[in-house]
């Protein structure tokens, strides 16, 4: 079997590569991304030398080089995370998610319909967001039925893509599978999100910029649970079925930085509150949804998933993560992580 990971260097991607270049060693792995300023090749050091992993350096916005992937290739399978998943990047420049979230997204459908000459052990799986469903008040869940009312650029580019994967499999009959996930979480995720931000501003003694009154609502999943989920979805799951992917596990934002500066404090020796010290309230940022949370009952009782850890523990994992790994963080903040590429893949 051959699977095209799309955005298999960025945080979810690297995980879902590495689990299945690592527990599948008779399907042939495709690795493609762009490596924007978020794909990073050092995530995948431990796997690129495996004989079932290849890296194809391409962009999904280039529809003449994804033709000639699936052509060169001939893939049986896609899993989709290549995205722009940024919200305030979103806000800043929406023309961007437009065309990798939702052109992107096109590109691959277009050619895998045209490669596909029939869906016999076919599959199109494309990983989507909670935000799709816009936001909660103080009570109820986002199921898989829940209408799509997305409130910022990002959230609307996703809801497109996820009408287009479903639409493409009503007309065209493209075999496929979607999952919503929640906020997640862990080791190599870029620092521009909030818990690998704000652990690089408390080891360096910089302030933690608090949107608002920090009372937004998140539901929280650790990555290497969602890189099991979609294991079990990709295998196990109904053909034009969604899964909605989540940790049972909700924080006000501003409970889970007084969380993560008392485990820092904690890890670095300092005086207790001092962490909690550098947290500044900033302006809000415009359409920010109240809160997100996730009914995840569905891939339970179906598919048998549940989160491995609570999110106590895998905070503490993550923290550990970060400080052991000081070298890659720097890398990652100074665009040094860029050069390995050019030095890996010489041609």
């Amino acid at each position: 079997m051959k699977i095209l990971i799309t955005g298999g260097a960025g945080f979810i991607g690297s995980h879902v590569v590495r689990l299945f270049v690592n527990k599948y060693p008779e399907y042939e792995i495709f690795n493609l991304d762009a490596l924007t300023y978020a794909g990073n090749l050092e995530n995948l050091k431990d796997v690129e030398a495996k004989a079932n992993y290849t890296f194809l350096k391409a962009d999904i916005n280039d529809a003449n080089e994804i033709d000639k992937l699936f052509n060169d290739y001939d893939f049986d399978k896609v899993i989709h995370l290549a995205a722009e998943s940024h919200v305030d990047r979103s806000i800043s420049n929406p023309l961007a998610f437009v065309e990798t979230n939702i052109l992107g997204t096109l590109n691959l459908l277009n050619a895998a319909r045209k490669y596909w000459a029939d869906y016999n052990d076919k599959l199109f799986y494309h990983i989507s967001t909670d935000e799709v469903y816009g936001t909660l008040g103080d009570s109820g869940l986002f199921t898989e039925k829940s209408s799509y009312d997305p409130n910022s650029p990002y959230s609307a580019s996703k809801a497109s893509s996820d009408h287009f994967v479903r639409a493409y499999g009503e007309t065209y009959g493209v075999p496929y599978i979607i999952s919503n996930c929640s906020n997640n979480y862990g080791p190599n995720q870029f620092p521009e999100k909030l818990i690998p931000l704000f652990i690089n501003n408390i080891v360096n003694k910089k302030e933690l910029p608090v949107y608002g009154d920090g009372k937004y609502t998140r539901d929280w999943l650790f990555v290497k649970d969602h890189a099991i989920a979609i294991d079990l979805a990709f295998h196990k799951g109904e053909i034009k079925e969604t899964y909605n992917i989540g940790g049972f596990n909700e924080w006000q934002n501003i409970d889970l930085i007084q969380l993560l500066c008392k485990i820092m404090d904690k890890k670095l020796a300092r005086e207790d509150g001092d962490s909690a010290r550098l947290i500044t309230y900033v302006k809000d940022r415009p359409g920010h949804d109240k809160r997100y949370a996730i009914d995840a009952g569905k891939i339970n009782k179906r598919l048998g998933w549940k989160p491995s850890v609570t999110f106590e523990e895998g905070l503490e994992k993550t923290i550990d993560w970060y400080l052991h790994n000081s070298q890659w963080l720097q890398n990652v903040t100074s665009g040094a992580y860029q050069k390995y590429y050019k030095e890996q893949y010489k041609s």
